[in-house]
């Protein structure tokens, strides 16, 4: 009969065998691999934010919620089962009308949603955005009778976008320009952010600039725009300011008035 500690010997060898091709079956596994059952694709699941129940079994215990990055616990296929996905928004629409008309308001254009953002990818950026303007004839199709001062201006693309329907024929080639010299001008016109109101960081002091006078800016009666400062003295300084931005205001002086501007495109603006 055997020793008692013979036999225990033996189960001893035994345990550090069976330990030994545990950890050869371990090492022989490629790095990051899975055993059946883990993971995130085995979970089903893509968590937003941090979710502590948004995790796949062990051992060792990952996740699959948006923060395992930042807390380095992902499982090995988190990038593959859940891939980040941007946000992506439609081309924008064109401008609406005036929100109020007879007065100094503002338009809209919006875009919407096409894809929703996923598992840390990039957020939406804004959908909305507003732009200054004034509409000279109420939703009846009356006109404005009250004056806007000082005189308001924007860059010269919004003639090109604003809708001319219901011009009157006598009207389609009437027009003129003004030439200025702008005066000091503050800070906050260089503060602008929003892509439509960029022209306003090329305003210099010193520089000249065209400003277009046309319908429906252009009263029907007087054919002028109002702050145009044809009835301005020599050396006069004049007031405006840009629609849309009430704080990016200042002086200029008019130099002449001309049938067409000749300005370049940076420094091209219209009464509205």
């Amino acid at each position: 009969m055997a020793p008692r500690g013979a036999g225990a010997a033996r189960m001893l060898s035994l345990v550090l065998a069976l330990a030994a091709g545990a950890a050869v079956s371990w090492a022989r596994e490629p790095r990051g691999a899975l055993w059946p059952g883990q993971g995130c694709a085995a979970l089903g699941r893509c968590c937003p934010g941090r979710d502590p129940t948004c995790a796949a079994r062990g051992p060792p215990r990952c996740f699959c919620d948006q923060a395992c990055g930042a807390g380095r616990d992902c499982c090995a296929d988190y990038a593959r089962a859940c891939p980040a996905v941007s946000c992506v928004v439609a081309e924008w629409s064109g401008w609406s009308r005036c929100v109020k008309p007879c007065q100094l308001s503002y338009r809209v254009r919006q875009r919407h949603v096409l894809q929703e953002p996923r598992n840390g990818g990039a957020l939406c950026p804004p959908l909305e955005e507003r732009a200054g303007c004034v509409e000279y004839q109420n939703h009846q199709g009356v006109e404005c009778q009250q004056s806007l001062f000082p005189a308001l201006i924007t860059t010269g693309s919004y003639g090109k976008e604003r809708k001319k329907r219901g011009v009157p024929k006598e009207q389609e080639t009437v027009g003129y320009c003004v030439q200025f010299r702008l005066g000091p001008i503050p800070g906050s016109c260089r503060q602008v952010r929003a892509p439509h109101a960029q022209w306003m960081r090329y305003l210099t002091q010193g520089h000249m600039v065209c400003v277009r006078c046309e319908w429906p800016a252009q009263n029907t009666r007087s054919q002028r725009c109002y702050g145009d400062g044809g009835g301005a003295r020599g050396n006069q300084l004049l007031l405006w300011q840009a629609a849309g931005h009430p704080r990016c205001r200042g002086t200029w002086e008019r130099l002449g008035q001309l049938r067409n501007c000749s300005c370049p495109e940076v420094h091209s603006l219209i009464f509205i």
